[in-house]
């Protein structure tokens, strides 16, 4: 049963720290990238076998696969997946930045240019669950932000098959190549490449423990997007709010994994109370009940404040994954939100319409990260290049500065390169 505290009562330990996985993985990710890397496509053929069951004899998803798939999928969830796609390619259009040039000093011009990152990996996970909607997450913003190539990883089924709504959600996003590989393997595949998988500029995308410390320790050799933890949300609610709604909103996200938080903080007692007599009531009646029964029995609170002005402090301090404010006027307490990954306004607005359908993207920072980092964007799809021009003449206005500035820091061939094209007398011509 979920745990009712009390703010003024208890201590900040019982209420920011969160429960996490003790198992070390790293050893065994280390071993498996290290062996992908030496052994290539026969080492991931031992590991679909060994961790999926699949007995296979090519990695890519053909044509036939994704047209055969396509039309196994329910006509309603085609056209599901097709609005959905269109609320987060409005959405993440917004996100698009220009290159911009600076030309204000005479003989001077600077700039930046925006570039799309060229191979973008997408890593869907297949474990637990199926997830098209991650498919459309990751993939459209890197069609906006125009990457060149875009190919997904993921994991077969015993029967050597990709979920038929993972393909289906591909082929609508438009996505260039997909692979049958999953885990930890399909991460360092993706970094070094193999002869069936082409190696790639960045990897995005959530996973499990492998998947995330894969992510971690390929980093460097490519780029990630983050490394993401187990599903959060946070509800700030006031005592209007239907605990019937309340309790599933907290169960949306405990039913993901038994290392899910659900938190609730409320300024009223019998809120509390009654929120929780409805995930008991809740919880029986789940597909994934013995998941969402873990979860909120160890990582579930409830924190009954003063005033909703404490909740929303409490909120920043855990700078959670998913945050909704059950509020009347939700829009007057935005501003004093600082760090939350993505924030449900009001009491019509559960943290699922973000998961599918709303536009923002639901690739999130977990764990407290929000504190210092984003959702996923079509920002994580490029990166800038700047650029720098001086005529002759706009050099020399400068170039003693600059010189004295590399002589401060006991660089002096930095300063001579200033200085050595205002002595020469030709236009830094070879005479």
């Amino acid at each position: 049963m979920i745990k009712i505290l009390k703010y003024s009562e208890v201590s900040d330990s019982e209420i920011f720290v969160r429960s996490s996985a003790v198992n070390d993985v790293s050893k065994i990710v280390s071993d498996i990238i290290d062996d992908v890397i030496k052994r290539g496509d026969e080492a991931l053929f031992e590991y679909c076998k060994k961790f999926d069951g699949a007995d296979l004899t090519s990695f890519e998803v053909t044509d036939d696969e994704i047209n055969e798939a396509f039309s196994s999928v329910d006509e309603r969830f085609i056209e599901i997946l097709k609005k959905a796609t269109e609320n987060i390619r409005e959405f993440h259009s917004k996100q698009l930045r220009s290159s911009f040039i600076i030309n204000e000093k005479e003989g001077v011009i600077t700039g930046q240019k925006i570039i799309p990152i060229e191979k973008v990996g997408l890593y869907v996970p297949g474990g637990k669950a199926a997830y098209p909607s991650t498919v459309l997450m990751d993939s459209v913003p890197a069609k906006i932000a125009g990457c060149r190539e875009i190919v997904i990883t993921t994991p077969p089924g015993k029967d050597g098959k990709v979920n038929p709504v993972i393909l289906a959600a591909a082929k609508i996003a438009g996505v260039d190549r997909i692979f049958k590989v999953g885990g930890a393997q399909a991460i360092a595949a993706l970094a070094y490449g193999t002869k069936s998988i082409p190696q790639v500029d960045k990897i995005v995308g959530p996973g499990n423990a492998f998947v995330a410390e894969a992510k971690k320790q390929v980093f460097g050799r490519v780029s990630i997007d983050m490394i993401a933890g187990p599903s959060e949300i946070l509800i700030v609610a006031d005592g209007t709010c239907n605990p019937e709604f309340v309790a599933a909103d907290l169960l949306s996200q405990a039913e993901h994994d038994e290392m899910a938080s659900a938190v609730l903080v409320t300024d009223s007692t019998s809120l509390a109370k009654d929120v929780s007599l409805e995930l008991e009531k809740q919880i029986p009646c789940l597909s994934r009940k013995d998941i969402a029964r873990a979860s909120i029995d160890n990582n579930g609170k409830i924190i009954v404040t003063d005033n909703i002005a404490i909740a929303i402090d409490i909120a920043n301090r855990l700078a959670p994954e998913h945050l909704e404010l059950c509020v009347d006027n939700p829009f007057d307490y935005l501003d004093s939100v600082k760090h939350a990954g993505s924030i449900f306004m009001g009491k019509n607005c559960p943290e699922a319409l973000g998961d599918y359908f709303a536009g923002p993207n639901h690739t999130l920072p977990t764990s407290g990260t929000a504190r210092f980092s984003s959702p996923l964007s079509v920002d994580d799809f490029v990166k800038k290049s700047q650029y720098t021009y001086y005529t002759k003449d706009a050099l020399a206005k400068v170039a003693q500065d600059v010189a004295y500035f590399a002589r401060q820091e006991g660089l002096t061939a930095h300063a001579k390169s200033a200085i050595v094209r205002t002595e020469n007398k030709t236009n830094g011509e070879k005479q």
